[in-house]
């Protein structure tokens, strides 16, 4: 909660990149989407390293370095140093979220695992929710207190965990972790389940990622300033905090893959929905519909990844689909920043819709093999 509190500089990086810098929209999105390179080498790479050296060094090394990139990113000003800098931020931002989902799942029983998800959400989007109403007015006089104060509050992240939080990996767990890198990458490689829901989380990603690229962009379009563009994203963080708890409890009982297909279609409905508005209401409106998606899939998702998992392999199988999301960031805004400029808000919104009823039916022709794995692993039991 206290590093999304601070959580000021992504959201606003185009319109930083644009605005202030005078960048072109399609070279300022796929300045961003190199944020996505940095997190999806940052997934893989942090997967292992919890599993191998265990969840509290992780966490520490990505929140004490990725300040220092915050504040470079804010500092530079030549193109070369800015994608270094979006990089290393995206790289060591991301370090961290591998060994929290794999604390997560060496602390929570499996039935539980789903609510304890959604409350690390919830906690998550409680400081998200005012830090874009701040950050907004903040971006109206100075960026630089955007990047400035998300790294003060990443840095306090890091003295919590210095101070407060324990390993959480069993000992002979670790030990298991610690055979050959690469044999542990081929047993994850191998399990089918775990890359075609990996696969569909690229794509949800893509969609997801639109509300930080394209969103501002198709706001400022519309003469709306930066500010407003706040008030609509903070309206996801605020119906986060107020819905997610309770639907965390209810996605206990429910089918997971019918509630990953019923969470990808608001998602495309949400997003197919912004080529109709033009005031912040309607905007806020459609942001509220694929919150709904965005809330069920956090709850779930990891949740059906943790359940595919051995023992000795939750941080890589964790990493593995964090990577995803981390390849989405790195494909997503280039795409949305391309399809925008070259054919319009039209095609980009509509396309986001489409992708949503196909990511829906993949789910649920996903949820087959799953159906069957269940059977033989209760078998074996």
């Amino acid at each position: 909660m206290i590093n999304r509190l601070g959580g000021f500089a992504v959201p606003f990086l185009m319109l930083y990149f644009t605005g202030r810098l005078g960048i072109t929209l399609a070279t300022a999105a796929l300045m961003v989407s190199v944020l996505g390179a940095g997190s999806f080498f940052a997934q893989l790479l942090g997967g292992e390293l919890s599993d191998r050296l265990g969840r509290r060094p992780v966490m520490m090394l990505s929140f004490f370095v990725s300040p220092i990139a915050m504040i470079v990113l804010g500092l530079a000003r030549e193109p070369w140093l800015l994608v270094i800098a979006m990089f290393a931020l995206g790289f060591f931002m991301d370090l961290y979220r591998p060994a929290v989902s794999a604390a997560i799942v060496d602390l929570v029983p499996a039935d539980k695992r789903t609510r304890a998800f959604g409350y690390i959400y919830w906690a998550i989007n409680f400081g998200a929710a005012l830090a874009p109403i701040a950050a907004g007015f903040l971006a109206n006089f100075d960026f630089f207190l955007l990047f400035l104060g998300d790294a003060i509050t990443t840095a306090v992240f890091g003295v919590i965990v210095l101070t407060r939080v324990p390993e959480t990996q069993a000992e002979d767990i670790a030990t298991a972790a610690r055979i050959r890198t690469s044999a542990r990458a081929g047993q994850a490689l191998r399990d089918p389940m775990l890359l075609v829901f990996a696969l569909l989380s690229i794509f949800v990603g893509v969609i997801y990622s639109q509300g930080h690229v394209t969103l501002p962009v198709d706001m400022a379009a519309n003469g709306l300033p930066p500010s407003d563009y706040g008030l609509a994203i903070a309206v996801n963080g605020g119906l986060i905090v107020l819905i997610t708890l309770y639907i965390s409890r209810l996605a206990e009982g429910w089918h997971r893959y019918l509630g990953m297909a019923v969470a990808a279609l608001l998602l495309g409905a949400g997003f197919g929905l912004t080529e109709f508005a033009d005031a912040l209401p309607f905007y806020a409106f459609t942001v509220v519909i694929w919150t709904l998606g965005e809330v069920i899939g956090a709850a779930i998702a990891p949740v059906i990844v943790a359940d595919m998992s051995p023992p000795k392999l939750r941080g890589l199988y964790q990493g593995i689909w964090g990577s995803s999301w981390g390849l989405a960031f790195f494909l997503g805004p280039a795409l949305g920043g391309y399809v925008y400029q070259q054919f319009g808000s039209a095609a980009l919104w509509g396309g986001m819709f489409v992708l949503g009823i196909l990511l829906s039916v993949g789910y649920l022709a996903l949820s087959i093999p799953a159906r069957m794995r269940g059977q033989e692993v209760a078998a074996e039991t």
